[in-house]
């Protein structure tokens, strides 16, 4: 069983800053392209940022500039650099990875349970 299991989420006060991860566990072979999502209540799901094994990486244009996706491939884990906080931001994160090989010509495409991002005072 392939999972992702996220950390990070809580509370933080606007400017703050907060730092999620995303591991990866179960029989896995590669991952190719790793990212995180978010949803406001109310809103539809929208892309945050992704990242790929060669560490090519692509940001949603409302974070551009303001968070920093990376990634350690030995450990299996993505990250989020959240800085400059604002209540805007409040939504349920999730961790995403579409292609995680588990062989050669197989992969599943496997999401996170989220974490919860709450910026206020």
């Amino acid at each position: 069983q392939v999972q992702l299991v996220e950390s990070g989420g809580g509370l933080v006060q606007p400017g703050g800053s907060l730092r999620l991860s995303c591991a990866a566990s179960g029989n896995i072979l590669s991952i190719n392209t790793m990212g995180w999502y978010r949803q406001a209540p109310g809103k539809e799901r929208e892309l945050v940022a992704t990242i790929t094994r060669s560490e090519k990486i692509n940001y949603g244009e409302s974070v551009m500039g303001r968070f920093t996706i990376s990634r350690d491939n030995a450990k299996k884990t993505v990250y989020l650099q959240m800085n400059s906080l604002k209540p805007e931001y409040t939504a349920v994160y999730y961790c995403n990875a579409p292609n995680i090989f588990i062989s050669t010509f197989t992969f599943v495409e496997v999401w996170g349970q989220g974490t919860l991002v709450t910026v206020s005072s």
